[in-house]
Parts: C-alpha cells; structure tokens; sequence
C-alpha cells in the first residue's frame, strides 16, 4: 500500500519566501544587506537609542517623549523583580547544570504571576523587563553566588551586566551592550519570532508565546553559533595563523561559524554595525591585539571562502561580531545565546501584539505522503 496523492508542486519545507503576514517592526533585504528596524536603518538605531527607547518604539511605532521615556524606564524597573519561588526553580536547574536557555524557559513561563494577563502591554513590559533578571539569576546559581537584586538607578543595559557581575558596568561596556541589544530586537519572521506569532494567534497570551519563542531560539540551528565563534577565535588568536586554520577547516569540509547567513547575499548590515561598536570598546577598555586578530581572521576567511567555494556568498554575518564583543564586555560564553533573548523579548512581544490587532489563526498544511486503503486486523490475529 503506497500512498499515490500527487506530489505537491508548490511545497516549500523551510517557508522559505513564504510571506505569512505583514508587519511595521522590521524589513530585510538580503541582497544588498539593509536591515530596517522601526523605520530606522540599524545602523542609526543601534548607536544613538537607549535599549528602553528601542522597546518602546517597536512596541508604539513611533520614539517617546522625554517624559514618555522616563515613566516608561519606570515601568520596566517595576518589573523586573522574581519571586522566591521562581528563585527556587532557577536555583535547581542551574543545581542540576540545565542549559541556560532552559533556565531562561523555565522563568519566562512565570512571568504573568502577580500582574493581570489581559492587558497585553503590561504583559509585554513584564516579559522585557524580568528576561535579565531571570538569566542573570540563574547564572549567579551556576556560579555558585547568591543572586542580586536589580538596581532602579541603572538602564536595562547597565542593570543587565551589573546583575551578573556585582561590578559597576563601564561607560564602555554599557554602551557596547546597549548597541547589542538594539541590533539584534528584531530582524523578521524568524524561526522564534514565527513561533511566538502562531501561538498567539491561537488567541494565547504573550508569555505562552515568549515561551515557546525561547524554545526556539535554543536550537543551535537559530541561536547556538556564537559561542562557537568564540572559541574559533581564542584559537587563532593563540596560534597566531589564521589562514592555516581556515584553510584546515576547508579542506576538511567544515563549516566556518560566523560567515554566511540564510538570508543575506552580503555582509550581514548588523555585523558592520558590531563590527563598530566592538572598536570603540577594545579601543577604550579592551584587549586591542585580540581585536586585530578577529579583523584579520575575517579579512583571511572572507578572501578563502571566495576561493574554495566560488559559487556561494559566504560573508560575515551577526554572529562573528557578537562573540567578539560579548566576550569584551565580561558576558560569560554560555549567556551568549541567552543574552540575544533578553534582547529579542521586545522583538518577540510586540510581533505578539501586532499579530492580535489583525489576527488569523496560523495554519499551514503538510502534504500526505503516507499509505492509504489500510484494512483493519484485530490485535489478535496480527503476526508477531
């Protein structure tokens, strides 16, 4: 019994240039590698916005007022707190050495206790502001420290890198992980962003679909390839040979991390944008000879996937400027990926918003290509 449904000509495993819904938050365009987030290139958005400002754009369509940005920061510093009991879950997944992304999982699907989940926009402001505290804390368990409680005198950047390090951030470090941050709020449908809309457009909440966004992004296929990055670069930088170690990598068939991207045909626009805000933090309080190292490794490995592999544009994308400038800034490897989610929460919550003030349910279909006409034998008189 073969299945005999025709073949579906228009099917499309990954919905690839499948346009599923219409949005203000951000466009792409992969072949001259321009990145619109909120009407503005990234480029200006990324080095002149506070994180806070980034936030409440995507989620009004519009930058706020000076006052309208100072009650704004006080809403997030209101929401930033956990319980203890949310404390405890944390505690015992980093106690049992669970990925930090589970933790981050684990701790955004609480996020509604204590606040009305009808209002969807204190809900979004809630899931922005508590996503650092929830990584922060976890890793502070990991460390085997006791957690710290959020700072009200500190912006969402600064409060971040205080959270996990007890220091007083630099201007520097402030400055580059705030630049991060807008960078990387929202860059289309992606794969999270496109499972956070389809759970809410069942007419779930945001923190159902924040969560299932999480999921997502834990996949090393969506966000697993900084922390590769890194260690990529620690190794050159110590042998002191790019072009031995990306010819190696070649020649063996391995994929080089931190080059190529699915949807850019150029150099990724927001690596230029890290790229820049890496400089200026190793130039102020970074090591500047590692720094060159990345920027020869990328001059090296743009020029040799040229030549060994012609017929594809494989340029530099986000992920091999976020390693080097997390890693600058005193972000721990393992929170690479997680610290890209305390950003994307504002990029996740309001694509959930926007997907609700013009809803349809999501819902694709899958061709059938099972057997049919089965006939039905009791369990009885079935062969072993």
């Amino acid at each position: 019994m073969v299945g005999d449904m025709p073949s579906c000509a228009d099917l499309n495993r990954g919905l690839e240039d499948v346009t599923v819904a219409d949005t203000r938050l951000s466009r792409i365009n992969g072949e001259v590698g321009e990145l619109i987030i909120g009407g503005f290139p990234v480029d200006e958005l990324a080095t002149k916005a506070t994180f806070e400002e980034t936030v409440y754009l995507l989620l009004n369509d519009r930058l706020p007022t000076a006052s309208e940005l100072a009650d704004f920061r006080s809403t997030l510093v209101e929401g930033r707190g956990i319980t203890d009991e949310v404390r405890a879950v944390l505690e015992r997944a980093a106690r049992e050495d669970k990925p930090a992304m589970d933790g981050l999982r684990m701790g955004i699907a609480t996020a509604n206790l204590g606040i009305d989940g009808g209002d969807h926009r204190e809900t979004a402001h809630r899931l922005v502001a508590v996503a650092p505290t929830i990584v922060a804390t976890y890793w502070r368990y990991r460390q085997g420290k006791k957690p710290l409680e959020p700072r009200d005198d500190l912006h969402h950047a600064a409060n971040y890198r205080y959270l996990l390090t007890g220091d007083e951030p630099t201007d520097a470090a402030v400055r580059g992980l705030e630049t991060y941050l807008n960078t990387v709020a929202d860059h289309g449908l992606n794969a999270s962003t496109f499972a956070a809309r389809v759970v809410v457009s069942t007419e779930s909440d945001l923190v159902s679909g924040a969560t299932a966004a999480v999921g997502t992004l834990k996949g090393p296929l969506h966000g697993g390839a900084p922390g590769p990055v890194l260690d990529m670069l620690h190794e050159v930088h110590e042998s002191g040979d790019a072009e031995i170690y990306v010819r190696t990598r070649l020649e063996a068939g391995e994929r080089l991390m931190g080059f190529g991207h699915r949807v850019y045909r150029v150099r990724d626009p927001r690596a230029v944008v890290l790229e820049a805000a890496a400089e200026r933090f190793y130039e102020a309080d970074g090591d500047l000879g590692f720094f060159q190292t990345v920027r020869e490794f990328e001059s090296v490995a743009v020029h040799l996937l040229e030549e060994h592999k012609p017929d594809r544009r494989l340029e530099t994308n986000v992920e091999f400027y976020t390693a080097t400038l997390l890693d600058g800034i005193g972000i721990p490897k393992a929170l690479f990926t997680p610290t890209f989610a305390v950003s994307r929460m504002a990029g996740w919550v309001a694509h959930g918003i926007e997907q609700l003030e013009n809803n349809r349910l999501i819902r694709p279909q899958a061709e059938y290509i099972g057997e049919t006409g089965g006939t039905w034998t009791a369990v009885e008189n079935r062969p072993e």
